[in-house]
């Protein structure tokens, strides 16, 4: 990370993976391999890689918000029990390589788009969100474990928790979405500070990639609102096909 074309570089992944990651998931994939292309370690990648995607997801909550597009206060619920989870993911992630765990969750992808592609629609206009009760208390247990994965590695996470919140509380994929963004923030916090303490961050890195990150975000969570469900579905059919791809192929 001498040279200034480096920073350059890290501004434009940084935009490409922000817009990618609010408007469906799993674009750390290719922050990740660009990091550690660049020099870091890989845990200290991971680590790095949390700095852009808070600022991501933040900026994304404004972008959301600024549409009119809130879940609050259920998204918090669902943070908070995430949050705690990827305190555990982040600790097992200091130490540990991903490499198997990339062709297990490139099979998770093939069957999340199996799911999106032949799953039966959901008049969602004729049926209530369900936020609250056993539903609300089954979410906050599901978004423990995948707090944990997301504080582990976090690639991919976005897809499974669009799928959870469409099918299982009956949200649209534009309020899931929004949804998403602030539970991701979250936990990321708390992922962060495992990272932090182990002294996995590097801070000039993050920063730079979370300027790309945030402008991509904030981009990404108005174009969303604009264009639909039809719009984030096509998108997030495409990208879980490549992801699962470069998974499976090229770890």
């Amino acid at each position: 990370m001498e040279e200034w074309y480096h920073y350059v570089l890290l501004v434009g992944v940084g935009f490409v993976v922000g817009f990618i990651n609010t408007i469906a998931g799993g674009a750390s994939l290719i922050s990740l391999p660009v990091l550690i292309f660049l020099g870091l370690p890989p845990a200290v990648a991971n680590g790095t890689n949390r700095v852009a995607i808070a600022f991501q997801t933040a900026i994304g909550v404004a972008g959301f918000k600024s549409k009119g597009v809130s879940t609050f206060p259920f998204n918090v619920y669902l943070g908070l029990a995430a949050l705690v989870g990827s305190i555990l993911g982040a600790s097992i992630a200091v130490d540990i390589k991903g490499e198997t765990f990339n062709r297990i969750l490139a099979i998770i992808m093939v069957v999340v788009v199996l799911i999106i592609v032949f799953k039966p629609k959901i008049n969602l206009e004729n049926m209530q969100e369900r936020l609250t009760g056993k539903h609300l208390w089954l979410g906050m247990l599901a978004f423990f474990f995948i707090g944990i994965y997301g504080g582990f590695i976090n690639a991919g996470i976005g897809f499974v928790i669009l799928l959870f919140l469409h099918y299982f509380h009956r949200m649209s994929l534009v309020r899931a979405n929004a949804t998403k963004v602030a539970v991701v923030c979250i936990y990321t916090l708390a992922a962060l500070a495992v990272f932090i303490l182990n002294d996995k961050v590097i801070w000039k890195v993050g920063l730079v990639l979370a300027l790309g990150n945030g402008i991509g975000a904030w981009f990404s969570s108005r174009v969303s609102v604009r264009k639909g469900d039809g719009f984030i579905k096509t998108f997030l059919v495409i990208m879980v096909i490549l992801m699962a791809i470069k998974l499976w192929f090229f770890t």
